[in-house]
């Protein structure tokens, strides 16, 4: 039975909730209505969670929370406010609550927060207790990750984490710069999780503006004369499986607050409707920008970004990996030596000191058009530096480029082609769809289909 600590100066309140949760037979719960004695009592008795008032005589909430922070207390802490003060909120889960409800409480709002509470401190505890060294083999779901590549044994570890998180309905919040693999590791934590049998979408936030983007997500009522049928959005299509939304960052002010209801309330409304629709989907949201950053403050809601950064979890570049950067490019240079046919061994040991050298600012997405570009370049048997995009020409290595440039352009395009050709089979030739995953807008893979025929 979880033990709760009940902190409130209000006798009437303390005494409510401790009636409340022990009806519910699953428990125990200790009241102090004196704020002074609380750091003293955690420190006499073990806790599994507070529900901690915010405006106390004496000792306030955020007073606590701070004498929790520095004591190196950890225990997951819900705030009761009095007050939708959304600053307040922002301030009290930076000191490291996990969330807050606002009195009078909902009682099923309160049973459902208390539940991710200690879910979300189950998760980070069994999460902090893998062991260092870790393989693929003791991954329970091992095909679930399968898609993702990698010889790092960070990258292995993360693959854990993300494995117990995958038993979760939280909403999880993946980091990572651009072409780390957020859609990809998303999908596996789908395969990985309960509900592998169900649908997976993946939504591109900067795919859509703004003002298309909340009837795309949330969907269209039927207007009253019946002239517009009713359209569902994102969300329906989730339903009962995971949806993915990337590029968050671009989601306007009112569309976080909508997206906001969803993570807490599971519920929506559809686009001119005043209907509640309940929304049983597992939420992933994955962004390129460090949300936390000054220059998103007056873009980015902090009441969202607290929420999210709550069960988070980042990719590290491809740069900070770079015994990655050699096996990944073999990899990639076996598939291409396989889809075209053309047989070449591997690199010269110049390419593979250019190759590791090289910042790759977008990651393992750059490293595959790299080594499909010097595929398609070489004459030989062995990738030379010569075959090499001029980007990673250097070092005294001196490049042609009156020779090479009309040839590079050329080979360059055919394997653009070649990737938007993929990617539309891949999303049966849903064009906005493969436009998001590839990162170009829907005119510019319009242009490449229709030079190339590439649908017919």
């Amino acid at each position: 039975m979880k033990r709760i600590l009940i902190v409130d100066d209000d006798v009437a309140v303390t005494n409510y909730f401790m009636v409340f949760l022990a009806q519910t037979s699953l428990y125990e719960t200790v009241i102090e209505n004196d704020s002074r004695k609380v750091i003293e009592s955690l420190s006499r008795k073990s806790f599994d969670l507070i529900l901690l008032d915010m405006d106390m005589p004496n000792v306030n909430g955020m007073d606590i929370l701070s004498e929790m922070k520095e004591k190196n207390i950890n225990i997951p802490v819900i705030i009761l406010t009095g007050v939708n003060d959304v600053d307040l909120a922002v301030k009290s889960m930076k000191l490291g609550a996990f969330d807050y409800v606002i009195k009078p409480v909902d009682d099923d709002k309160l049973l459902e927060v208390i539940d991710d509470a200690l879910e979300h401190s189950f998760l980070d505890r069994s999460i902090k207790q893998l062991p260092r060294e870790l393989s693929r083999k003791e991954l329970v779901n091992k095909d679930a990750f399968d898609c993702l590549l990698t010889s790092d044994p960070e990258m292995i570890r993360l693959f854990h984490q993300a494995e117990r998180l995958a038993g979760s309905d939280l909403t999880l919040f993946i980091w990572g710069e651009s072409g780390t693999g957020k859609e990809t590791l998303a999908r596996a934590i789908h395969n990985a999780s309960p509900r592998r049998d169900k649908v997976f979408v993946a939504v591109e936030a900067n795919s859509f503006t703004q003002e298309q983007f909340p009837v795309s997500f949330f969907g269209h009522a039927q207007s009253w004369s019946k002239t517009r049928e009713e359209k569902s959005g994102f969300l329906e299509e989730a339903n009962g499986g995971t949806l993915f939304l990337n590029n968050i960052e671009y989601l306007d002010f009112p569309m976080q607050a909508r997206l906001k209801r969803v993570i807490q309330k599971n519920e929506y409304y559809l686009e001119s409707s005043a209907r509640i629709r309940k929304a049983d989907v597992r939420i992933i949201v994955a962004s390129t920008k460090d949300l936390a950053a000054p220059e998103l403050e007056e873009s980015f809601s902090r009441d969202l970004l607290y929420h999210l950064m709550i069960t988070s979890i980042g990719i590290p570049p491809l740069r900070e990996r770079p015994d990655d950067i050699l096996f990944l490019a073999s990899h990639f240079l076996e598939e291409e030596t396989r889809r075209t046919g053309k047989k070449i061994e591997g690199f010269s040991d110049e390419c593979y000191v250019l190759l590791k050298r090289y910042s790759y600012p977008n990651n393992v997405q750059e490293l595959m058009t790299i080594v499909a570009t010097a595929a398609a370049r070489e004459k030989g048997s062995r990738i030379t530096v010569e075959s090499l995009p001029p980007i990673l020409n250097g070092e005294g290595k001196v490049v042609d480029v009156t020779e090479t440039a009309e040839f590079e352009l050329r080979k360059l395009d055919e394997v653009i082609e070649d990737q938007v050709k993929k990617t539309l089979d891949y999303f049966d030739g849903n064009r906005e769809k493969a436009a998001g995953k590839l990162g170009i807008s829907l005119e510019k893979i319009n242009q490449i289909i229709k030079r190339k025929g590439l649908i017919d």
